[in-house]
C-alpha cells in the first residue's frame, strides 16, 4: 500500500483495502464500520485522501497506478470494468500506459463525468467482464473487439486482432465467438475474414498486409504463416513460408534493427539457404509503398521452381511481364 497509513481498519475492511490498493469507496466503509465522523477525521489528519466523490485513498502521496485505476472504476460504480486502451494496457496487450483511464459502465445506467475518465456505455458490459481478475475489466477478446470499433481503417483494426493473435492473448475461436455475440460492428467482414481458418496463424499487422496487398490482388499463391522449423534444437517461426517452392518470406515492421539483433535474422536466412529455401526480406515501407515490386520479386523466387499463376493488379503493374 502506498504512503503512511492511518491507524488499522477494521479486519474484513483492511482485507479489501489490500485487495484494492488502499481505495475504499463511502458504502465500502459505511458497510465496514467505520463512519462519517472517522472518515472526516482521517481526511482533516492528512492521513487519507479524497480521490474521487465518494472514493478514498486510506494512505498519504501519489496513489500507484493500480491504485488510480481501482479509483475509477469504483467510481463509475455497479458493473464499471476497465476497458479499451485501459484494459489493453493491464491485460499486456499494448505497451505504454493509456493516457486517460477507459471505463465501460452498463447501458442502465448514467453517472455523472469523472475527471479523467473516459466513460462507454454498453449494453452487453456485464457479459464481457473478465470473471476473475482485478481490477474489474473486459476480457482479452473483448478489449480486442472494441479497439477494432474505435480503428480509422479495416487495417487498423486488423492490426488489433493481430497483434492479441500474436501476442498469444487470445485465439481465433475465442474471438469468433465474441465476435458472434456483438450485432453492430464495424469492420464486421474484414474481421471476421481475419478470424477465418484460411487466416490461421496470421499474427502482426505485416503479415495482413502482406495478403491484402501483395498476395491476392496479384492472384500469387497462399503461404503459409508463422511456420514452425527447428534450428540448433530449438524452434523458430517463418513469417511467410513457400514450402512447395522452397521460398521463405519475412516481414520486419521495425525502422532499424536494434542493437546486433540483425545478425539473428541473417543467421536464420543463412541457415534456410542451407535448407535450399531462398529468403525475402520486407519491411512496412516495402508494402505499403512498393506492394507491387514486391509481388513481382515474390513471383519470380516462387516461378525458380515451375510455373506459376500470378496477374497484375492494374495496368501498370509489373507482375507477369517481361518473363
Amino acid at each position: 500500500m502506498d504512503g503512511m497509513t492511518a491507524p488499522r481498519l477494521p479486519e474484513p475492511l483492511d482485507r479489501l483495502a489490500q485487495i484494492q490498493r488502499g481505495i475504499l469507496t463511502t458504502g465500502q466503509l459505511r458497510r465496514g464500520g467505520v463512519n462519517r465522523d472517522v472518515l472526516r477525521s482521517r481526511l482533516r489528519s492528512g492521513h487519507w485522501q479524497q480521490l474521487h466523490r465518494s472514493v478514498y485513498a486510506t494512505f498519504t502521496g501519489e496513489p500507484s497506478r493500480e491504485a488510480t485505476l481501482w479509483a475509477c472504476v469504483l467510481r463509475a460504480g455497479r458493473g464499471a470494468v476497465l476497458s479499451y486502451y485501459t484494459a489493453a494496457e493491464l491485460h499486456g496487450l499494448i505497451d505504454w500506459r493509456s493516457t486517460r483511464v477507459h471505463v465501460t459502465i452498463p447501458e442502465s445506467r448514467r453517472i455523472m463525468p469523472i475527471s479523467g475518465v473516459v466513460l462507454h456505455v454498453e449494453g452487453r458490459a456485464e457479459q464481457a467482464a473478465h470473471p476473475t481478475q482485478l481490477p474489474p475489466r473486459t476480457k482479452v477478446e473483448e478489449t480486442v473487439l472494441d479497439l477494432t470499433q474505435v480503428a480509422g481503417s479495416a487495417e487498423d483494426a486488423c492490426a488489433w486482432i493481430a497483434r492479441g493473435l500474436g501476442r498469444r492473448l487470445t485465439t481465433q475461436a475465442k474471438l469468433r465467438s465474441a465476435l458472434d455475440c456483438r450485432r453492430r460492428v464495424r469492420f464486421r467482414a474484414e474481421i471476421a475474414q481475419m478470424l477465418s481458418p484460411d487466416w490461421a496463424g496470421i499474427h502482426s499487422a505485416l503479415e495482413w498486409r502482406y495478403v491484402k496487398w501483395v498476395e491476392e490482388p496479384h492472384g500469387l499463391p497462399s503461404g503459409k504463416h508463422q511456420v514452425r522449423v527447428a534450428r540448433d534444437g530449438r524452434s523458430e517461426y517463418r513469417d511467410v513460408l513457400y514450402d512447395e517452392y522452397a521460398l521463405c518470406v519475412e516481414l520486419d515492421g521495425r525502422a532499424a534493427h536494434p542493437g546486433d539483433t540483425r545478425w539473428d535474422d541473417v543467421r536464420r536466412d543463412n541457415a534456410a539457404a542451407a535448407q535450399g529455401v531462398m529468403t525475402l526480406r520486407y519491411g512496412s515501407d516495402d508494402l505499403g509503398l512498393r506492394a507491387c515490386e514486391v509481388a513481382d520479386q515474390v513471383y519470380r523466387a516462387l516461378s525458380r521452381t515451375g510455373p506459376v499463376r500470378a496477374r497484375p493488379c492494374s495496368p501498370g503493374c509489373p507482375v507477369g511481364r517481361n518473363r
